[in-house]
């Protein structure tokens, strides 16, 4: 049976990955949602460790929250050399072709 606590992760992630999906107009929202996907992975994956009681586990969340602290640097790089180069966060104008 799922309780609450497994359902919070889980709307959470499907509310990111339907948000990801439905609104790439611009860089800002979608990178918002990649982060909100890392999130509920975290929640998850911390969930997890805690219910099993075991320490060995107890690193992977961590790990995930660095690798998700690196994409989110990465993103808004990639979003100040964007709005940079073409004059805005509008993933319509960026074509990998001309680049």
């Amino acid at each position: 049976m799922i309780t609450f606590m497994h359902f919070t992760p889980f709307c959470a992630f499907t509310i990111s990955t339907l948000g990801f999906l439905l609104h790439q107009a611009h860089l800002i929202p979608t990178l918002l949602c990649l982060e909100g996907m890392m999130l509920s992975l975290f929640m998850a994956l911390s969930m997890w460790s805690i219910q099993l009681e075991v320490s060995s586990f107890m690193l992977t969340p961590m790990l995930m929250l660095t690798f998700s602290a690196c994409e989110a640097g990465m993103g808004l790089s990639l979003l100040v050399a964007s709005s940079r180069t073409h004059g805005s966060s509008h993933l319509q104008n960026l074509n990998l072709l001309q680049c």
